[in-house]
């Protein structure tokens, strides 16, 4: 049985994705030999757009492994045929994110230094440990789930990846919560709030892919299963803005924290006003609220609905993962609280960033590397879910799966 698709259709995407990739690959050569003078970067905002895709990445490269715990290791029926795709997906975005995160860094070179010089008190030093450990376990998971034989260790493997991912998510948030040179990060929700926010981010993903694969190959996902799917994004997101919520109210709670809490949430101190406007429009609006009325609205509910509604989620979270990175960065430290304090260096001055073509195109290169690693998957290897789908004519069937 065939696809919809003519095979030289996947070859065209994967070459569009290589493409990308050898963009963000270029892009990364380019801000190496001419340094990051060439980008909106400066001494203040040192982790800039391409962070904001790469933290994303990772975040729901933890998150979008939920769909296959919720099968294996909490025995959902209905999620146990998207387990395989689920493992996929996050060792893809998982390889975008670090290799966004890497280039970005600069002298990636000298990533020779950090493994063989380990800081166990460095957050970093503990990250590179987490994100390996990471693609060993679910690759051991994938193992256990295609190996007939080794189907007996599914559950076993699942309930390490997903003990596994809830220490990398946590760690990831700890490195802004650890972070003492900028006041606006630190904070003890922000373990919790990454976890909670990769449900979120990695089922909408998941979605998004899952949808693009049943059209690829012709097929509809049964309307249930849909709808189950749908209301658990529904549940992550409030879940989400839930913490999102807690974690500036906490911040208001605290006198030191005001002026940084009046600066992201109403722009005072800030002309452009871009960081309100991404954080109530971007994410609160289009990323949490529009999304929540398409998933539960009676009316609204539906396939493009829920496609609509995971595509919204993913945009208001690199809206929000901008404002707490680039807006965290941009507001200056307090050194000597209740003085006010200038000189040359512009210190207590707020900072502006705008990005730059080559930081865009690396975060896009990232992109492309999850994309051509997913398309190459699911083509060469049984990743697409069985079952509970329905062709849409007797003719279609297998095709990049």
């Amino acid at each position: 049985m065939t696809s919809r698709f003519a095979p030289k259709h996947f070859y065209l995407l994967v070459a569009l994705g290589a493409a990308l990739v050898l963009a963000g690959l270029g892009s990364a050569y380019y801000m190496e030999e001419h340094g990051h003078i060439v980008t909106g970067m400066t001494n203040q905002v040192v982790w800039g757009l391409p962070h904001v895709f790469a933290i994303f990445m990772i975040v729901a490269a933890s998150g979008v492994l939920n769909v296959a715990s919720i099968g294996s290791v909490f025995g959902q029926t209905m999620y146990k045929p998207r387990a395989p795709l689920s493992g996929l997906l996050c060792l893809a975005l998982l390889a975008g994110g670090l290799m966004v995160l890497m280039l970005d860094l600069g002298r990636s070179d000298r990533v020779l230094v950090a493994a063989t010089h380990y800081n166990p008190s460095s957050v970093f030093a503990w990250n590179v440990l987490l994100y390996s450990g990471m693609v060993g376990i679910v690759a051991l998971y994938l193992w256990t789930m295609f190996e007939r034989r080794m189907n007996r260790f599914t559950k076993a493997a699942g309930l390490a990846a997903l003990v596994w991912r809830f220490v990398l998510t946590t760690g990831t948030g700890t490195i802004f919560g650890f972070l003492v040179a900028r006041q606006a990060y630190g904070s003890a929700l922000l373990a919790p709030l990454f976890i909670v926010l990769s449900f979120a981010w990695g089922l909408a993903v998941f979605l998004i892919v899952q949808s693009a694969l049943y059209a690829w190959n012709a097929q509809v996902l049964d309307g249930a299963v849909r709808r189950r799917m749908a209301r658990l994004l529904g549940v992550f997101v409030a879940a989400a803005f839930h913490l999102v919520a807690v974690y500036h109210m906490t911040n208001l709670y605290f006198a030191r924290q005001a002026d940084f809490e009046a600066f992201i949430l109403l722009g005072r101190g800030d002309t452009g006003g871009v960081f309100p406007l991404l954080l109530w429009g971007g994410y609160a609006v289009a990323g949490t609220l529009v999304p929540l009325l398409l998933l539960f609205h009676p009316r609204w509910s539906g396939p493009r609905a829920t496609l609509l509604a995971a595509a919204l989620v993913v945009l208001g979270a690199l809206a929000w993962l901008f404002v707490f990175i680039i807006g965290g960065q941009a507001f200056p430290l307090e050194i000597f609280p209740g003085h006010v304090v200038s000189s040359s260096f512009a210190d207590g001055a707020i900072e502006h960033y705008v990005p730059r073509l080559p930081e865009w195109l690396l975060g896009l290169g990232g992109v492309g590397v999850a994309f051509v690693l997913t398309a190459i998957g699911v083509r060469v290897l049984d990743f697409m879910p069985r079952g509970d789908v329905a062709h849409l004519n007797p003719g279609a069937g297998k095709g990049v799966a």
